[in-house]
């Protein structure tokens, strides 16, 4: 991770919490990654001067990583030293991916590596970084955009979003579920979700999701509708789809299928080789259902899946 005079630390805080950390609940011999922190000095004061982090690595840590993360900073329109910058081309050059938390996506397109392809960066800042960076797609309105060796969030807790997916990309869903458990965070939100309701509701006391999102996910190979939903939470199915955009950034059936979804990666993964009982016990109906959806929110289908998150002793449907 390459932090700059000035880097926002909430979101250094996010890298390390999500892949800094041991992480004994899940079971495993090893951390399934290791963090090194670098930086154009070996001391760098973060933004606003709330504290100085020390004994930083240099920048040629980055030589070595297989993914290198680029926290944002406030004052966007500055560029980054040309060693920061260097060192960013230097490690995608190799194959390395790239991540940008935030405003971090300004640092990634000083760089060269946004042009043509498509980034996002926090809602406030779009018009100055198409102003700076017109070349590159911006998506303005999404949480993150995964582009394969180049990924970006658009805010800093759209970084925990991101960072889970990257888990969920690297490791399965049952290890990504683990850890977004032990965040206390959603487990999967699409990148694609708008990042913030434009015109949110008040709280309304007794109207949470918690206990319906609960039902529901324990009766996922049931043949819950939104209707259902709906009446289960005595609401009507305009109400909750409302609570749900309020609370969650997107509609009852698209949460149900992303669930399921999530539900037949896990079976996938523990071993399940038959595609019609996976489709039947995670509420998506048919093989091929379960094909399309998981293509879609996976980009792989099920043989590629099995192969690349299933038991290692299975030879895929």
């Amino acid at each position: 991770m390459i932090v700059d005079e000035g880097t926002n630390p909430f979101e250094v805080g996010v890298a390390t919490e999500l892949f800094g950390l041991p992480r004994p609940e899940l079971g495993l011999p090893g951390p399934l990654y290791e963090v090194t922190v670098c930086a154009p000095t070996p001391e760098v004061r973060m933004n606003h001067g709330f504290f100085t982090l020390t004994g930083v690595a240099g920048l040629d840590a980055a030589d070595g990583a297989d993914t290198l993360i680029v926290p944002g900073r406030p004052d966007n329109v500055v560029p980054r030293g040309p060693e920061v910058l260097d060192a960013i081309r230097r490690t995608h050059a190799r194959g390395a991916r790239v991540i940008s938390f935030c405003t971090g996506t300004f640092a990634l397109a000083e760089a060269g590596l946004l042009d043509g392809r498509p980034a996002t960066t926090h809602w406030r800042w779009a018009g100055e970084f198409r102003r700076l960076h017109p070349r590159v797609r911006l998506e303005p309105d999404v949480l993150f955009v995964d582009d394969g060796d180049v990924l970006t969030a658009s805010g800093s807790a759209a970084a925990l979003d991101l960072g889970l997916h990257v888990w969920h990309r690297d490791h399965g869903a049952e290890i990504a579920n683990a850890v977004s458990r032990r965040l206390v965070f959603a487990s999967h939100r699409e990148g694609g979700q708008r990042q913030f309701v434009e015109r949110p509701v008040p709280e309304v006391p007794g109207d949470s999701l918690g206990p319906l999102l609960a039902w529901a996910l324990e009766r996922l190979g049931e043949p819950l509708t939104v209707a259902g939903l709906a009446a289960r939470a005595a609401v009507s199915p305009a109400t909750l789809h409302r609570r749900f955009r309020t609370r969650l950034g997107t509609t009852p059936l698209a949460w149900l299928t992303r669930e399921r979804v999530a539900l037949a990666c896990r079976l996938i993964e523990r071993g399940e080789e038959r595609l019609d009982v996976v489709a039947a016990r995670s509420g998506l109906g048919t093989a091929a259902n379960l094909r399309a959806r998981l293509r879609r929110e996976t980009g792989l289908t099920p043989s590629d899946y099995r192969r690349r998150f299933g038991p290692p002793d299975d030879l895929g449907l």
